[in-house]
């Protein structure tokens, strides 16, 4: 099943920057509960946790959730997609427990930058292989230059927060939002094919949560007998918040799932930096944590990523010099 209509680059992407603001929220949650229980991958399984327990709620309620539900057994089982496409929850897991344990420590600026490059790299290659998407988009000179230039916003624009970090740590902890960040194209590839399989981007999300759940419940119980737990949840009516990072990652898990089959990974990947580094942005204006700064460097280097991301858009043909 195909979409009748596709959506218009434009709406998409807006579409994936108002999602991507969901990113920096969620990333400063999951970090201060790491932070909090003293164990990274048991705020990690709370997020999934509670995702996963909005989504049952809603896909019990809703028909489309219902539906899509009992579309799953047959899609597998007649090649709608892959069965380890059911896993694709395990590349998001990779990723909140890279906010979990590296946030607190290298801060939302180091996380950032190493998840976006990441995020940026697999963009241009899932795009180019035409992974989990039914057809290739072209490696275009003008998508490649606004991928770089991405790249360079976005280090440009948290260059105000990295002198504090130790440069040890930083090696020594980027490859995790790296990896977190790479794998989010598949990840997202993977539920755009399966929310067109199950016709309900509802149950993609889902099955997203659920995988999600299982693998960072087996990997704190791993965690668990061999170092012992952590501090005990928060229990206090004021701690409420702590909770919020599986609802945001609803978001824009769910906005990724839709939005790749409608202007592809790359795009999709560039809108929702956009919406992080402007999420980001807002929240050291609104809300600061310690040490944050909102230097000229931020501003510039969140507009120069939206000049990107326009860019990236553009209809270009291969003599990328003069608009098609």
């Amino acid at each position: 099943m195909t979409p009748t209509r596709r959506l218009p680059a434009p709406a998409g992407l807006v579409a994936a920057v108002v999602a991507g603001v969901a990113i920096p929220a969620q990333g400063r949650i999951n970090g201060a509960l790491g932070l909090r229980l003293d164990d990274g991958i048991a705020a990690a399984l709370t997020s999934f946790a509670t995702g996963l327990v909005v989504l049952l709620v809603l896909a019990a309620l809703l028909p489309s959730g219902r539906a899509g539900a009992r579309r799953i057994a047959p899609a597998v089982r007649e090649g709608g997609i892959p069965w380890w496409y059911l896993g694709a929850g395990l590349c998001g897991a990779l990723f909140v427990i890279g906010q979990s344990v590296t946030v607190g420590v290298l801060g939302i600026a180091v996380f950032t930058i190493a998840a976006v490059t990441g995020q940026t790299v697999s963009g241009l290659l899932v795009d180019r292989a035409g992974f989990a998407q039914g057809r290739q988009r072209p490696l275009t000179g003008m998508r490649l230059a606004a991928t770089l230039l991405t790249l360079a916003s976005v280090a440009y624009a948290v260059t105000p927060k990295l002198s504090a970090i130790d440069v040890g740590a930083l090696l020594a902890l980027v490859l995790l939002p790296f990896a977190g960040g790479f794998s989010q194209s598949f990840q997202s590839a993977m539920n755009g094919a399966s929310a067109m399989a199950y016709r309900s981007p509802l149950t993609a999300t889902l099955m997203n949560f659920a995988s999600g759940t299982a693998g960072l419940a087996l990997a704190w119980g791993v965690k668990a007998l061999a170092a012992g737990t952590g501090r005990p949840l928060p229990a206090e009516s004021a701690d409420w918040w702590y909770y919020l990072g599986g609802p945001l990652g609803i978001v824009f898990i769910a906005a990724a799932a839709v939005l790749v089959r409608h202007i592809g990974v790359l795009l999709t990947g560039l809108g929702m930096i956009a919406g992080q580094l402007l999420g980001s942005l807002a929240l050291d204006v609104v809300v600061p944590a310690p040490g944050s700064v909102v230097a000229p460097a931020t501003v510039i280097g969140t507009v120069a990523t939206l000049a990107a991301m326009v860019l990236a858009t553009l209809p270009w043909n291969r003599r990328w010099l003069r608009p098609s």
